[in-house]
């Protein structure tokens, strides 16, 4: 209580008996005897009514002050606690993708296809579309744009179903699953490149990216985590044909959602089963050209940190295109432990 932590500061502040004489003045009015206390202090160090009052304010702000930080203090624990069951099950489900599209591993190209068709969707204008799932819709992922996509819907539909049977935050949502089918997805592609410069050798492989690789360069994608999902295909007429479409389309396409001719080239493994096909007819735009060669030479390199780097920072403002993303995804209360009934 405020009150009784101040009145135990009073006993050492307040004067001595010593140090004061109280003089009482009374007079009499209609009846009623009214008397008037006054204690004189007769030492230097004694306190005026003045100073009590000051006291008594630094103690109400004193209490006050404590009380904010204990609150502050229970705030900042759950959200430890929440950053935490947000870490375990992120790390859960990335390692669910991980042995999925081990076990897939034709498909990688397909997933990376499934997460660009369902961002590339984002109208700027109307802020609408983008990475929100969409194209789990029968009607959307029937569509001439996505067609050889099913397989790899269809993968990450048994792999959601793995997930939510674990997930103690509610089940995953499709745009959170496929963003995070596409991380996987290229980070195997890295590491199969790692091999391939080790002559094969998985172990060297796995050793040469540990140690060169960009995985400390996904700090931000893992992030943004807690995409929404949409509840309606998105529009028509906003995903060209890739393998039909000309440099110039795709160039087109990329502007509207505010990417470049960087970007366009560092995504070439999206845009169809067969990357350098896909990069050899991007290189006939001179905009486009001069990063298809930056990449490819990256690529021969013992890190490629050029073309990993941009890749990954890349997907990443992809896959948030105007997402609204809830920090407090996948949490959940934590079950009170019942001290009565603990034995000691």
């Amino acid at each position: 209580m405020v009150l009784l932590s101040f009145i135990s500061t009073v006993p050492s502040l307040l004067p001595s008996p010593s140090t004061y004489t109280t003089l009482s003045r009374c007079s009499p009015h209609s009846g009623v005897i009214n008397c008037k206390i006054e204690a004189h202090v007769n030492s230097a160090d004694g306190f005026s009514r003045r100073d009590i009052l000051h006291c008594f304010g630094a103690t109400i702000s004193m209490d006050l002050i404590a009380r904010s930080t204990s609150f502050v203090e229970v705030a900042n624990a759950a959200d430890l606690i929440q950053r935490r069951q947000r870490s375990e099950f992120q790390s859960a489900i990335k390692g669910t993708l991980a042995d999925s599209l081990k076990g897939n591993p034709d498909l990688v190209p397909s997933v990376l296809t499934l997460a660009l068709n369902d961002a590339i969707t984002y109208e700027k204008a109307t802020k609408s579309g983008g990475p929100n799932g969409s194209i789990r819709f029968s009607s959307e992922i029937s569509r001439p744009e996505n067609k050889g996509l099913a397989a790899a819907l269809n993968l990450l539909e048994e792999v959601k179903k793995e997930i939510d049977s674990y997930s103690k935050g509610g089940p995953i949502s499709y745009a959170d699953l496929i963003h995070y089918a596409a991380q996987s997805a290229i980070k195997s592609t890295f590491l199969a490149s790692a091999i391939r410069k080790c002559g094969g050798n998985k172990e060297k492989g796995a050793l040469l990216y540990t140690a060169y690789g960009s995985s400390g360069q996904w700090g931000l994608f893992d992030k943004q985590f807690g995409r929404s999902d949409a509840q309606e295909p998105d529009p028509e007429g906003r995903v060209p044909q890739w393998e039909k479409a000309s440099v110039q389309e795709m160039k087109d396409k990329f502007s509207a959602i505010g990417f470049g001719p960087r970007q366009l080239a560092v995504l070439s493994a999206f845009l169809g089963p067969d990357q350098a096909a896909t990069e050899e007819a991007l290189a006939s735009d001179p905009e486009v050209a001069k990063w298809v060669l930056k990449y490819q030479r990256s690529r021969e390199t013992v890190s490629q940190t050029d073309y990993e780097v941009d890749l990954i920072t890349t997907l990443t403002k992809l896959s948030s295109l105007g997402q609204q993303i809830n920090y407090e995804a996948y949490t959940y209360p934590v079950k009170k432990v019942d001290l009565g009934k603990l034995k000691l």
